[in-house]
């Protein structure tokens, strides 16, 4: 194996991962292990936290559960004392824990929808990062992996997701240009349309995946696991001078032209003219 190939590899550090029991923070949790890390899943206590943390185990990953709500310090602080007691270190921290409310109308979104998803989405990042980032601080090395939305760009049916979304990048391009005179780097990864255990029976309707679809470059849907390759390259050696970036794994959608939505499309991806 090459030095390049290593550089890639996450051998020895500590991951902790926020939001773990979901179906992207599995897939993170899966890959981040796979190149060598040991992934500390964080999420509310639960049945479903448990039984991630078993299935990983069963797969030959040694893994370590933490019950824990992101939007509250003291548990965060708990989390973070638990997580030094049983490795002294953590070397990745991936903010992906995020709360999407039903889409409404600004004019009648209701204020505790808005202050839950702040409260979720941006303040759980920065007291993670607060509290994780001490250790990282401590030993001047460390990587942030923050999840952002294609929202940042592209405002949604759901304001208090996108807006906070929004705050997240810029906490992200905080921490990377406060934190990094110290060793540690802070990225955000952008997903589209991604087909998770959530969004599954939404997509069940071939008339809604086929619009989705219609709007991506790629024409496909993202996968949990699509997510996971960019949150493990970022926190690993291979990218090493890259930080306060977005990286919008999105198939193409936010880039995707007017043109290929139109009844043309077809032709146009075929090179034809019309």
């Amino acid at each position: 194996m090459t030095s390049e190939d290593l550089s890639y590899r996450l051998d020895g550090r500590v991951a902790t991962v926020t939001g773990a029991a979901g179906g992207m923070g599995v897939a993170i949790c899966r890959r981040l292990a796979r190149l060598g890390a040991t992934p500390v899943l964080l999420d509310l206590p639960g049945e479903r936290l448990t039984a991630v943390a078993e299935g990983l185990r069963s797969d030959g990953i040694a893994c370590h559960a933490v019950a824990c709500d992101i939007t509250n310090e003291n548990e965060v602080i708990a989390a973070t004392e638990t997580v030094s007691h049983e490795y002294g270190r953590c070397d990745i921290l991936v903010n992906n824990a995020g709360a999407l409310h039903k889409a409404v109308p600004l004019e009648s979104l209701d204020i505790e929808i808005w202050m839950s998803s702040f409260a979720v989405n941006t303040t759980g990042a920065f007291l993670c990062t607060k509290h994780f980032g001490a250790m990282m601080l401590a030993v001047r090395s460390g990587n942030i992996v923050n999840i952002g939305s294609t929202a940042t760009a592209l405002p949604t049916a759901s304001a208090g997701y996108g807006v906070t979304k929004t705050a997240v990048l810029g906490f992200t391009r905080q921490v990377a240009v406060e934190w990094g005179p110290h060793g540690i780097r802070a990225n955000i990864v952008s997903p589209g349309f991604i087909l998770t255990p959530l969004s599954q029976a939404f997509y069940a309707d071939p008339v809604i995946r086929k619009l989705r679809e219609t709007a991506i470059a790629l024409r496909r849907i993202g996968t949990p696991e699509d997510v996971a390759a960019m949150v493990s390259f970022l926190a690993s050696d291979a990218a090493s001078y890259v930080t306060g970036q977005e990286i919008r794994v999105d198939g193409g959608f936010s880039l995707t032209s007017h043109i290929l939505t139109q009844p043309q499309r077809d032709l146009y991806a075929e090179g034809k003219r019309w």
